[in-house]
């Protein structure tokens, strides 16, 4: 589903953030990455998703090159094929929480109807009609995550999804996208300082400035 081909990322002339990465992530895998501050993990999500690109090397998603996508083809593959969930939530403060959930299915050409039922599901029932501005920081942190599983996404992308929760909640929610992930036959990859939530995947690699290794 994902794989990583010798991928390489520096920010000025001697910060060399990712050096010769490369990784296979398969249908249906839930991997977390861990890893000391400062060693990329968040800007390897970035380069998957395309929201960052890389100095050398390549990024294949569902057996595309994104390094051949031009910025419209790059967005639709983006919009169609993957989920994701940020630090900084990104949640629109001009829109209710249905409809920042339903976002990715109207913009799919989808009905909105499972945003309710996501809602429901990362525990915030009743609360459609509320603003972003009424919730708290772990709220905000289930809306992005109901967002990002929503329309069932081949490939989900998570930083630190469980940073603003409890740990009862942070296992509902960790319980939650690996059953998405497993029924939908979809694939993962989650950076996480928890221990805790790493367990909940199938693999835990640690990335280091040496590249990717087994826990």
């Amino acid at each position: 589903m994902l794989e990583l081909r010798a991928l390489s990322k520096t920010y000025g002339q001697h910060r060399h953030v990712l050096t010769d990465l490369s990784y296979l992530v398969k249908t249906g895998e839930f991997v977390a990455i861990m890893g000391d501050s400062g060693v990329g993990k968040s800007t390897l999500l970035n380069l998957i998703a395309g929201l960052d690109a890389p100095d050398s090397g390549q990024i294949w998603v569902d057996g595309v090159n994104m390094s051949e996508l031009d910025d419209d083809a790059a967005t639709a593959l983006r919009r169609r094929s993957m989920g994701f969930v940020f630090q900084a939530f990104h949640v629109l403060p001009h829109l209710t929480l249905e409809q920042n959930i339903a976002l990715p299915l109207l913009l799919n050409g989808k009905t909105a109807e499972r945003a309710t039922q996501m809602l429901d599901a990362v525990g915030l029932p009743g609360r459609g009609r509320d603003f972003p501005r009424q919730l708290s920081g772990g709220e905000l942190q289930r809306v992005a995550i109901a967002r990002a599983l929503v329309h069932q996404p081949a490939l989900i992308l998570a930083d630190e999804p469980t940073g603003n929760l409890d740990p009862d909640t942070a296992h509902g929610i960790l319980n939650l996208l690996r059953s998405e992930i497993k029924n939908n036959n979809a694939s993962a990859v989650m950076v996480t300082h928890s221990h805790a939530a790493a367990e909940f995947a199938d693999r835990t690699l640690i990335l280091s400035k040496e590249g990717l290794r087994e826990a």
